[in-house]
């Protein structure tokens, strides 16, 4: 019997998701014992529909470098969410496909809800008591999977946000003569990683943005309307920087504040407009010059602020995941281990992924400040390793050069 791989990509692309893309590939064509591998596109979901393409040609046509720095998912995404109950006849079609085309590992890069249809499938191949071996590859932004020091993914946009707050704040700074605030709304639903990294904009002691406000804390808006007027007192253009789920003592989301909010298939709200809403707040109740600015998908598609280390790290994890399938692991998540000294260093593992799907890392209580409107030193020093390095964007006709599913 054959060992051919299955890769796939799964729920919203990163910066570097296609490097781990590459490294699973990469490693596949380097280890013998491989046959062929196969790429599921459009996710799951699409592999239920028979959708797959041979990812050797990528090598035959020279194009798998660009894999590297390609923004998006190359395979295509879903949202697609296996029932829980493992009796559903979608397992046996699964694993059926699996059989037809001789699949004996899979691997499927994401973040907590992907890391879900991981658990899924290696426990009904143990139920069932199938060899096919299923390694889960983390990737997104959030930085919000557990038992692991970082995400994948979570280094590049770090640096994109402070890149972009930065110029914000340059931006602003140019009308002095009158007080105004900009706010600037971050992904985050319940994890606020990606908008403290909006600290790192700073260049000196009291630079924007002053103030900076996660989901891991309570959000008063009387407060918030208080903090801003005493910061205007020392900064004219202020710079405000939010979590898109920042929420109230009870639990409603302040975007729900002005209107209702749908979901999703994994029944997630979709949160936007927690920055307009506080926009009008500020308006209306302080009557000053106030906009502001939804970073929304810039911060996961920009390969412009690609950081090295991530890109790095993204890629090892695809190829370490490969070394796994092929020591026999399974129902495993790749993760990272930071070692302990002066200099950054990290060492790929693995973990339950049964422990890690479902649950959520947040931002440690002790890397905010007590009043709740800023990240401490900790964090930063948390923070900056991850998003050193400068990665050089293959050019075409003046402009970077992506390789494209066709």
């Amino acid at each position: 019997m054959k060992h051919n791989i299955l890769v796939g990509q799964s729920g919203g692309p990163t910066a570097v998701i296609n490097g781990s893309l590459y490294g699973v590939v990469k490693r596949g064509l380097e280890t013998p014992q491989i046959d062929n591998i196969y790429g599921m596109v459009n996710g799951i979901e699409g592999f239920l529909n028979g959708n797959m393409m041979d990812m050797r040609t990528l090598e035959e046509n020279g194009t798998l470098p660009l894999l590297k720095t390609t923004p998006g998912a190359y395979l295509g995404s879903c949202r697609y969410k296996l029932p829980e109950d493992l009796f559903d006849p979608v397992y046996p079609q699964l694993f059926a496909k699996f059989a037809e085309y001789e699949i004996q590992s899979v691997f499927y890069i994401g973040g907590n809800d992907s890391m879900d249809t991981v658990s899924k499938l290696s426990r009904y191949a143990a139920k069932n008591e199938s060899s096919i071996r299923f390694i889960g590859i983390p990737k997104t932004i959030d930085n919000d999977l557990v038992m692991t020091d970082h995400t994948p993914g979570f280094g590049s946009a770090a640096k994109y946000v402070a890149s972009t707050v930065r110029e914000i704040a340059v931006d602003a700074s140019v009308y002095d003569n009158k007080p105004s605030v900009t706010i600037v709304e971050i992904m985050g639903r319940h994890a606020g990683w990606l908008t403290a990294a909006s600290a790192l904009a700073r260049k000196f002691e009291g630079d924007n943005p002053v103030l900076i406000y996660l989901p891991e804390t309570a959000f008063d808006k009387d407060r918030f309307l208080s903090q801003v007027q005493d910061a205007l007192k020392k900064t004219t253009n202020l710079v405000v920087c939010i979590s898109e789920g920042i929420h109230d003592a009870e639990g409603t989301f302040i975007c729900e504040y002005a209107s209702e909010v749908g979901t999703d298939t994994f029944g997630h709200k979709m949160l936007t407009g927690s920055g307009k809403y506080l926009e009008n707040l500020v308006k209306d109740t302080l009557g000053i010059k106030v906009r502001s600015v939804e970073l929304n998908v810039s911060q996961r598609c920009s390969s412009s602020c690609l950081s090295g280390t991530d890109l790095e790290e993204a890629v090892c994890a695809g190829s370490y995941g490969v070394d796994c399938a092929m020591d026999g692991k399974t129902g495993v998540m790749i993760t990272f281990e930071r070692q302990a000294g002066d200099s950054y260093e990290m060492v790929p593992g693995t973990a339950d992924v049964n422990q890690i799907c479902n649950e959520e890392k947040v931002v440690p209580s002790d890397w905010i400040t007590a009043d709740g409107s800023d990240v401490t030193e900790s964090f930063l020093n948390y923070v900056r390793p991850l998003i050193q390095g400068q990665v050089e964007v293959p050019q075409k006709d003046g402009l970077p050069h992506f390789i494209y599913r066709k």
